[in-house]
């Protein structure tokens, strides 16, 4: 819980800094890329919550792999390993997407579907859920074959279901309630 209230201020901090310094879309494209190569990435993952690993090797590692990011971004690794707290760079890289997002009046919705969404019905989730929200909405694509068919829309603490097994485990708790 600490980690994620340290993730948030951390997150606050940088925004408005990358903000006064005209640099908040750029400084958002590197907590992307940050981000997701921690998640898709075991090893760097490991390495950064190892108690053994020094923070000095942690920092060199992290200075490598993002070399080309700004010096925001930069900057903001510093500060993590000085206080000990590399460990919460990528809650704190999403926790800044979210508040350049929210900055952005941008709204997340994520669709899950059994099949990739094609263009056209992208676009008709995106019109939807602009309409909805009233806000611009970007629509990120999960795939799960367990849903069978349908989709499932979430939009912020809004979730609808429309899937079919959705549909199928109401027919069954009807059933077993009669």
């Amino acid at each position: 819980m600490a980690g994620a209230r340290a993730a948030i201020r951390y997150a606050k901090a940088v925004l408005s800094l990358a903000s006064d310094q005209k640099a908040a879309d750029v400084v958002k494209k590197d907590m992307t890329l940050i981000a997701n190569t921690i998640v898709d990435s075991k090893e760097l993952s490991d390495a950064l919550q190892s108690p053994v690993i020094s923070s000095s090797i942690k920092k060199s590692v992290l200075l490598e792999v993002f070399k080309d990011t700004n010096k925001t971004t930069i900057s903001l690794i510093d500060i993590l390993v000085a206080n000990n707290r590399i460990d919460i760079l990528k809650d704190v890289a999403l926790k800044y997407n979210q508040l350049f997002d929210a900055s952005k009046g941008i709204e997340l919705a994520t669709v899950t579907t059994a099949i990739a969404l094609t263009d056209d019905l992208k676009k008709s989730v995106l019109a939807k859920a602009k309409e909805l929200t009233g806000k611009n909405v970007e629509v990120e694509n999960i795939i799960d074959e367990n849903i069978l068919g349908g989709f499932i829309l979430r939009i912020g603490d809004v979730q609808y279901n429309a899937s079919v097994a959705n549909q199928l485990n109401k027919l069954k708790r009807e059933f077993t309630l009669n």
